[in-house]
Formats: C-alpha cells, sequence, structure tokens
C-alpha cells in the first residue's frame, strides 16, 4: 500500500443517506461521479445516479443506505498536474478506512459503473471480507488497450494545454473525444444529420450538428473537473490491473449493448475466470458505455431484481 494511500484515505469525502439499521450500498460511478448518488433531505440537489437511486427505486433510501464517495486524485502540482499516482487499490483502501471510520463492518453490495466498477472489483479482490456481494457494470479486470490509445490521447492533449496556457480549451477537446467513446456509432447516426451537400452552407467557420454537441459536452465537463483531477483518474483507469481468480465475492457482471470503450466480449472474459460469477447480463441500448446513466429504467428493474436475490 502507498504511502499516499495511508496519508489520504482518512480524509475521503463521502455522503451516507437511508435508515441506521438498514444495509449498506456502496455506489461508485465514472470519474464524474461525486459523493452525491442521490437527492437527500440535507441535499435536494439530484445526484449523478438520481434516477437509480431513492424511494421505490434499485437503491431505495427507506430500506437501503447508500454510501457515495469522492475518489481520490492526488493532489496538484504548480502546474496542473497530479502530484502523485492513484490507484483502483488505492481507492479501495481509502473505502476500507472509510468503512472502519463509520463503523461498518461489511457492506451488503457494492455496485460499481465504469471507474467506479473498476474500483469495486479491487476492493473485492484485496478486502473480500468487508463486501457481501459485487454488482460490476461496464468494467472489467484490466483497461481494454484501444480504450487506453484514446485515453492517453485525451491526457496528451490536456497536457499540451497546460504547458501552452490553454488548459480549459485542451479539457474541452479531450472530453469531446471521451464522448465519441460512451456513447455508440449508432446512436451518433440516428442522433446527427449528415454534413449538408457541398455548397449548401460550406465555409471555414462550419459547425456541424455532432461538433457542437462535443462542444457543449466538453464546455460542461471543463467547468467541473480540474485537469489534474482528470488526468489522474484517467491514468488510474489505464494502470488498473486485477487478478479475477482472486475476486472470490459473488459478483453479477452487466455488460452494455454497444459499448465499445469496455466491450461485452472482455467482460466475458472477466465472468469466465471469476470463481463466484452468481450471473451475466447485457443491457439493451444504443447508448453504448454511457447505459448506466442513460437506461435507468432497464437498470432499475434489473438492480432491483439483483438486489431483491
Amino acid at each position: 500500500m502507498s504511502a499516499f494511500a495511508v496519508a489520504a484515505r482518512a480524509a475521503l469525502e463521502h455522503e451516507l443517506t437511508g435508515p441506521a439499521s438498514a444495509p449498506v450500498v456502496l455506489a461508485l460511478g465514472g470519474i464524474s461521479a461525486t459523493r452525491h448518488v442521490v437527492s437527500t433531505v440535507e441535499d435536494p440537489a439530484p445526484g449523478w445516479w438520481e434516477g437509480i437511486g431513492g424511494d421505490g427505486r434499485a437503491l431505495d433510501t427507506t430500506s437501503r443506505r447508500v454510501l457515495g464517495v469522492e475518489f481520490l486524485d492526488g493532489g496538484c502540482n504548480e502546474d496542473g498536474t497530479p502530484a502523485r499516482v492513484v490507484t483502483t487499490h488505492d481507492q479501495a483502501a481509502a473505502i476500507v478506512e472509510l468503512l472502519d471510520a463509520l463503523e461498518i463492518d461489511q457492506l451488503d453490495a457494492a455496485i460499481g459503473a465504469s471507474y467506479g466498477g473498476m474500483v469495486a472489483l479491487a476492493l473485492a479482490e484485496r478486502w473480500p471480507e468487508r463486501v457481501r456481494r459485487l454488482v460490476v457494470i461496464s468494467a472489467a479486470h484490466e483497461a481494454y488497450p484501444m480504450s487506453t490509445a484514446l485515453r492517453a490521447l485525451q491526457r496528451a492533449t490536456v497536457e499540451l494545454g497546460l504547458r501552452s496556457g490553454n488548459a480549459r480549451e485542451a479539457m474541452i477537446i479531450a472530453r469531446g473525444l471521451a464522448m465519441t467513446t460512451y456513447r455508440s456509432a449508432r446512436e451518433f447516426a440516428e442522433r446527427f444529420p449528415p454534413a449538408p451537400l457541398a455548397g449548401a452552407r460550406a465555409s471555414l467557420q462550419a459547425e456541424l450538428d455532432v461538433e457542437r454537441y462535443l462542444r457543449h459536452a466538453g464546455e460542461r465537463f471543463a467547468e467541473r473537473m480540474r485537469p489534474a483531477r482528470f488526468l489522474a483518474l484517467s491514468l488510474s483507469g489505464d494502470l488498473h490491473r486485477v487478478r479475477p481468480e482472486q475476486v472470490r465475492v459473488p459478483t453479477t457482471l452487466v455488460a452494455a449493448q454497444g459499448d465499445t470503450l469496455v466491450p461485452p466480449s472482455q467482460m466475458r472474459e472477466l465472468a469466465r475466470r471469476l470463481p463466484r460469477l452468481r450471473a451475466f447480463h447485457t443491457l439493451r441500448s444504443r447508448r453504448g458505455h454511457d447505459a448506466f446513466l442513460t437506461e435507468t429504467g432497464r437498470l432499475n428493474r434489473l438492480l432491483t431484481t439483483i438486489l431483491d436475490d
């Protein structure tokens, strides 16, 4: 365990909501997710998984305690780059320290999607006694090489932006590139029209509909994510690796149809190697990797069945 993890994990920010005596479910999302999973009395703003958490939903806060955390990011150097490398096992160690502080001996379930699924797998590999069951959505035991290639280009873009004094613009471009991996080619084809016929509106300043969408997504991301945090968490995902054979917690896997970032074929490989696989599901969607955020109806029904089992 790194000295950084030991020093930083006690400061892990979190939010815990639900009846004091109810079983605790840890909910972990992508690198943009926060500790605010679902709206609460104290903070009525919508959480990052609002469609999944709340009364009558899979993460019903009247019958379960929902725990959300802020991922560690290693801090920031003066030049805007990350101060330290943070691994998914560092994140898991910080969560274990938090569970100790909250006097939670064992989670009823850890549900992780995307980067959060990587962290959940790291938690189950090193500390199986702290989680009774695992649900992993659109995440695998290691990074997919093509996904690493695309994330490396995103990081290079942001690093160039930091060196040239254009960090915000670089973050916008990097996020736009990321969105092409979070969503599917099918959705883009159905959602955005092709370019107009040559001469109809052609100019050097022409902006296509899909370009406006990517720009808007990038601007929103740049407003809430520091470059150092993005660089640290992006690299953390690419450094992630667990041994499936060592994950001895009962595990349910959920792959997303059309996911190019974490292809269902890679999750099937994980399924074959897990010693205690409970089930493998494919979430039908045209949204690809982001299905865990967009297909709330289907995912609600699926997670409710899993958690009530």
